[in-house]
Order: structure tokens, then sequence, then C-alpha cells
């Protein structure tokens, strides 16, 4: 495989990390893959796009929010790579052939619809519509960049799944993610307002009902509007990871950007201590009742 060379801005430090608790007490994983952000600065000269358009793909300071799990007795994993330079949440070789100067290997998978979305492993824009780069991109550069941070990433979120897994004979994978405060929701392309809080579960194929309903009765008794996989019903992260026969569990949570920061600037504003000790309490409460609402015996009969 062929390598090119790296400057220190290149490198991460480091590029993955884990927030362990002191004692391992319930058989849940938190992931959080697009809070990174550290941009490098060689990214930032090859992009067309200045620093702060850079980061509109961030889920800013959602690691943070979600930190007090490891004080519940929950890991926390975390990228610090920004989304806009590498996605983990994509097939590995999800690539858009338009962005690269060689043609592509056959095993890329250049026909997805987030690679037709400019959204892939490596991504061509940010916010939707914006193109990051000024110039082609090598194929090596990818190469790079899923060898040195997508696959230890994934290295890393498997090693831990399986070490609950071994504990307690289940576990449960919460993928955590933010989302813009309105979106498209329609062909009319008119903004509407997003609900405070989405759940994914593929359409219930990923994770225990029983689990998505606690969470969502959770929310809502507590103020907040949910909906259930729309817009987002989770990504390659809660479909790759998910083996409900084998009492492996996920679910992603997506929350309202307008909820806990100033989504101009990504500054936290007054909702952000609020709800960070709103999502301590119902995450509490959820690893209090595991790992037996996960009930995987209940499989067959659902």
């Amino acid at each position: 495989m062929q390598t090119s060379a790296k400057s220190p801005e290149d490198l991460f430090d480091p590029p993955v990390e884990v927030i362990q608790p002191e004692t391992l007490a319930a058989p849940v994983l938190f992931s959080s893959p697009h809070s990174g952000n550290q941009y490098p600065a060689s990214f930032v000269a090859a992009s067309k796009l200045d620093p702060k358009t850079l980061r509109k793909s961030e889920d800013a300071l959602i690691d943070e929010l979600f930190s007090p799990v490891t004080g519940l007795g929950a890991p926390l994993i975390k990228a610090n790579f920004p989304r806009a330079y590498l996605d983990v949440n994509r097939e590995p070789y999800e690539l858009d052939p338009s962005m690269f100067i060689e043609t592509l290997p056959d095993y890329v998978n250049s026909t997805s619809l987030r690679v037709a979305g400019g959204l892939g492993t490596i991504p061509r824009v940010v916010s939707e519509t914006e193109e990051i780069y000024a110039h082609r991109l090598s194929f090596s550069q990818a190469e790079d960049r899923i060898r040195d941070l997508y696959l230890p990433y994934h290295r890393c979120l498997g090693t831990l799944l399986d070490q609950i897994h071994n504990a307690f004979g289940v576990v449960l994978l919460v993928d955590c993610h933010s989302m813009p405060s309105a979106g498209f929701a329609d062909d009319s392309l008119k903004l509407k307002s997003r609900p405070d809080i989405v759940l994914g579960d593929r359409y219930g194929s990923t994770c225990n009902p029983d689990a998505v309903y606690f969470l969502e009765a959770a929310f809502r008794s507590t103020g907040y509007s949910v909906t259930r996989n729309k817009p987002y019903a989770g990504g390659h992260i809660t479909q790759a990871y998910s083996k409900r026969a084998d009492g492996r569990h996920t679910v992603q949570i997506e929350v309202n950007r307008a909820l806990y920061m100033d989504e101009d600037s990504l500054q936290p504003h007054e909702g952000f201590i609020a709800l960070r000790s709103d999502l301590t309490k119902i995450l509490g409460s959820l690893l209090a009742s595991l790992p037996d609402i996960l009930r995987p015996n209940r499989i067959a009969a659902e």
C-alpha cells in the first residue's frame, strides 16, 4: 500500500479516545464518532472553506453532553478527528470517484446514497451542499486516513463491545449525534423544525424494542419531543454492530443542536447544563434497568 509522508499537524493526539468508568456497572457503550474538533492545518489549507464552515458537519459538544455516563458506570469512545476529514459512520471504502485523481479500485463502494449525497467515508461536502476540496485527492490520501483513523476507531469499538458482552452476556451500543434544528422535510424546499430527539434503530431492526420504548418514554416524560427513525434511522455503526440474536443491540440518539448551543458560533448556551442534567438522569435510569430490559430470549416472540 502506498503511503504519503505526514507532517506533525496531521497527527491527532490521540485519534481515538476512550473514557472509562471506575467500575463497569452496566452493559452499555456510548460512542461519539462525529464530535472530533482537531482540524489539521494541511486539511484546512486544501479546502475551499474557512475553518468555521468546515465545522458545520461536526457534532460539536456531543462528547461533553454525554460525558457524565462514565460516572454512571459506562465507557465513552470518541473520535478526536473531525467528520469532515474522515467519517467512521460509513463503510470503510464509501468513496466518490469524482474526488480522486486515479480510478478507484473495484472494492470501493462508489454507488451508495451517502456517496451520492457527498457524505462518504471521505466527505465531499459539509452541510449537504458546500464543497470541501479545492483540488482532487490521491487515493493514497484516503488509504492513509482509513488505515490511521477509521480502522483504529472500529478496532477499539469492537474490542470494547466484546469486553462488555463477555462481562454481561448482552451489550447495548448507544451512538450519539447532533442534528441541525431545521431541515428539508419534503420536496417543498422549505426548512422545517425538527424534534428535540430522534431515536434510530433502523426501523426496529437493531435494538430490542423495550430499550427503545424506555428511552422514548423517558425523554417524553422529561418534556422533550421525540420521533423514531425520521429523519435519521441510524448509520453504518448502528447497522454494523447490531446482532440481536447474540444479545448485541444498537440505537442512535440524535440531539437537536438548538437545545444546547448557538448553531452559528457552535458555543454552548444556557440550555447546555440543563440538557446534560436531563440526559444524565434519563441514561442513568436506562443503565439501572439493564441488562434485564434487553431480554434477548424475547427476540423470537417479537
